[in-house]
């Protein structure tokens, strides 16, 4: 909070626009009425007591919100909440957020489990979410015009589709290493779980063999008798999808695996961060992120530059974001307030929001300008551009060089 009432000093608000010729919306899902001297709320409900990108996309919620300036003369206030990166986490926050009926939108959450359980709860009071680190396929479709089973109308993402998060890595270790059998590892949770299959169906359609799949608890920390299991039938490489705790472990004891020591690993983008990053025995090892190289990209809505707003992350937190959705948590922000400005009409000296045209607002994105890149939003919530890297650790003293090591690129 500190750090968000620094940023009134620090950033310029460019404004959300002065009014608009007719608001969208046709009244179906209700509306939020602002009065006067009142702010437009929105909701943040990050995992923010979790290492990683939580606290990460919850300042950056904050710092588009700045950057965005009122909405049609109104403030907007963020009130965050901790999904704790779990399923009942989730279904607390959602149940809170779907109890006030001031909140015109949400931005969250940074966990596909905690969304599973959030999401119909904050959509089924007709409110719009929009996820700025959410993977899962399950949440949106498997890309082919089949929606996911925990789909809901009024839930959006900038982050990609763990799909092509699979694809990326399966053809990186095929076709750049040479890899022909692979073994993979998850946690059994909707997000690791789901990338994993992703992995496993892109690798064998190319041709490659899965020598074998385990599944650990997400705070095991004994993990030598499954990768010695997956040791057992000669894998030339490793994919882990896991927890934080779980990729701790395999790191720091699959030196003790004979058959799985040497061979290359790669590291789902959760375990893109500072934490696990710095343990030295991370030196080597792959890992698969979304794109972070914006360069000049610009948000259209704000005006503000990828650099400028890395720039304002930095001065407010006093270092880089411990996390790869910094750029996709302004994005989500970001278009969530143009959806806002877009279903607001003036009532006098009173704001009213029509829920149904923020949804509509969201559904009509296509090639929006963000700081990620060019955003077009399908009819099942997926936003993002789908690019992914596979980035090389060469050195966990210098997280901030691995972040853009860039060794094979991925965009379908």
């Amino acid at each position: 909070m500190a750090a968000g009432a620094a940023l009134a000093l620090v950033v310029v608000a460019c404004g959300g626009g002065d009014g608009a010729a007719s608001a969208l919306g046709d009244g179906s899902l209700g509306s939020v009425e602002v009065g006067a001297g009142e702010s437009v709320q929105i909701r943040s409900l990050q995992a923010t007591t979790e290492v990683g990108s939580g606290p990460t996309n919850d300042l950056m919620v904050r710092i588009a919100v700045a950057d965005y300036g009122p909405i049609h003369g109104f403030e907007v206030n963020v009130e965050s909440l901790d999904e704790g990166c779990s399923p009942e986490g989730g279904e607390a926050g959602g149940s809170l957020i779907a109890a006030d009926a001031s909140v015109a939108g949400v931005v969250g959450t940074t966990c596909s489990v905690a969304a599973i359980a959030a999401a119909p709860l904050v959509t089924g009071a007709g409110m719009t979410m929009i996820s700025p680190s959410n993977t899962s396929p399950l949440l949106t479709s498997d890309g082919a015009g089949v929606p996911g089973p925990h789909f809901h109308e009024g839930y959006w993402r900038t982050a990609g589709n763990d799909l092509y998060q699979g694809a990326a890595v399966a053809r990186f270790l095929y076709d750049r290493l040479g890899v022909t059998a692979a073994a993979t590892v998850h946690t059994g949770d909707a997000y690791t779980e789901s990338l994993a299959a992703a992995f496993v169906a892109n690798f064998e359609r190319l041709g490659g063999r899965i020598t074998g799949t385990g599944e650990l608890a997400d705070e095991q920390t004994d993990v030598a008798a499954t990768l010695r299991n997956l040791a057992a039938d000669g894998p030339q490489a490793l994919f882990m999808s896991v927890s934080l705790t779980v990729g701790t472990a395999i790191v720091e004891q699959r030196g003790d695996v004979p058959g799985l020591a040497d061979v290359p690993l790669v590291a789902n983008e959760g375990l893109l961060d500072r934490i696990f990053m710095s343990l030295p025995q991370t030196a080597g090892i792959y890992f698969s992120s979304p794109n972070v190289r914006f360069g000049q990209n610009t948000n259209q809505g704000t005006g503000a530059s990828a650099e400028e707003v890395l720039a304002n992350y930095r001065d407010a937190s006093g270092a880089d974001p411990d996390g790869a959705f910094w750029g996709h948590a302004y994005d989500a922000t970001v278009l969530l307030l143009e959806a806002i400005n877009a279903a607001s009409a003036p009532d006098g000296d009173a704001l009213s929001i029509d829920r149904a045209g923020v949804r509509q607002h969201l559904s009509e994105v296509s090639d929006y300008q963000g700081i990620t890149g060019a955003l077009t939003c399908d009819a099942w919530g997926d936003c993002g551009s789908q690019r992914i890297d596979i980035v090389e650790h060469a050195d966990p003293a210098d997280i901030t060089f691995t972040r853009t090591n860039v060794v094979y690129e991925y965009e379908p």
